[in-house]
């Protein structure tokens, strides 16, 4: 059977052969001071070359590895897609994300965490694990929330006769000035639709809910549009990325995001 993929590689050998062969030819007609001199320019060239080739690849390694330090250990840059955050973060909000913090306690009540959701399937294979070490080419998919549930905590979510809704924590009501607006919350099904969407994630559940001490219960500022714990339940901590910090772009919005107390 005809093999192309070896046919060209040796028809690759023969041009380099005969290209090799002809450039002996050519430097053939000079002298043999000439020659040598030819000789050493071809040695030089070829350990310039190497040492290039060495040089560009340990920078590339560098640089790798740098940005997964960095990545890893300090903080990184994340832009926001969505308006689950009005009025705190906008759609294209450039924000900086803290990462050391994680490795001397968990986020507090109030901080605004970037997570991976449950739904997103973490890989550990070496190409995916890369990418989402590196930030390059990632394509797990990671949300902003506020932590609002802190583990142990009981959360639950009423509605009053103005349409209105608050959070109850501990069954004492939580006040949030940062939340767009408390008339904005869906309406909570009753307690037999509750107990039957359960498994839902289209189905908003106001609870209660008992945390367990490993347990994180996140929620959007707009709370009329964002998808969270209300609907995929609680998160874990180890499913947390870092913390935001600072707006840093555009300009005219640029501002820091405190921890509340």
């Amino acid at each position: 059977m005809f093999n192309i993929k070896e046919f060209l590689d040796n028809y690759k050998i023969k041009l380099e052969e005969k290209r090799q062969a002809n450039w002996e030819n050519f430097k053939s007609k000079f002298s043999a001071e000439t020659q040598e001199k030819i000789n050493k320019w071809e040695e030089s060239y070829k350990n310039y070359k190497e040492s290039a080739l060495c040089e560009v690849i340990e920078t590339v390694v560098f640089v790798v590895v740098m940005v997964i330090i960095i990545r890893f250990f300090v903080g990184e840059i994340r832009w926001i897609p969505s308006g689950s955050m009005h009025p705190t973060l906008l759609e294209g909000d450039r924000i900086v994300v803290e990462r050391y913090s994680r490795f001397f306690s968990g986020p507090d009540r109030g901080d605004i965490m970037v997570f991976y959701p449950p739904s997103t399937k973490l890989s550990n294979k070496p190409l995916p694990l890369l990418a989402r070490l590196t930030g390059i080419f990632c394509k797990d998919i990671a949300y902003i929330k506020r932590v609002v549930g802190m583990p142990g905590d009981k959360i639950e979510i009423k509605q009053e006769k103005d349409g209105s809704a608050y959070v109850y924590i501990n069954d004492k009501k939580y006040e949030e000035d940062y939340i767009k607006s408390v008339y904005e919350y869906p309406s909570c099904p009753d307690p037999e639709a509750n107990m039957m969407f359960l498994a839902s994630d289209q189905i908003m559940k106001c609870g209660p809910f008992q945390l367990d001490e490993d347990s994180y219960f996140m929620m959007g500022d707009n709370r009329g549009n964002s998808q969270d714990s209300r609907y995929w339940g609680t998160l874990k901590k180890d499913r947390f990325i870092g913390r935001a910090v600072f707006v840093f772009w555009p300009f005219n919005r640029m501002k820091t995001l405190p921890k509340l107390k």
